[in-house]
């Protein structure tokens, strides 16, 4: 259960994102489009995974090997 001061600074860190414009998604991902954005961000020397995603060239690389995985699973 959460504490007051954790609750506070949930709800301070929720506005700070809300004002930058900003907003916070949670995604449920297979292990193996984990592993891609792992890779891309090692190869990126990127700090984290959310910036794999707000990284252009990376998003646009992510989302073609995610496509060639659908496809190959169709198969």
């Amino acid at each position: 259960m959460p504490t007051s001061t954790n609750a506070a600074r949930q709800r301070s860190r929720r506005r700070r994102i809300v004002a930058a414009g900003e907003q916070e998604v949670m995604f449920k991902l297979h292990s193996d489009t984990v592993a891609l954005i792992d890779a891309i961000k090692a190869r990126c020397g990127l700090r984290n995974r959310g910036e794999v995603l707000e990284h252009v060239n990376s998003a646009r690389e992510l989302l073609k090997l995610v496509e060639i995985r659908r496809e190959t699973a169709q198969q």
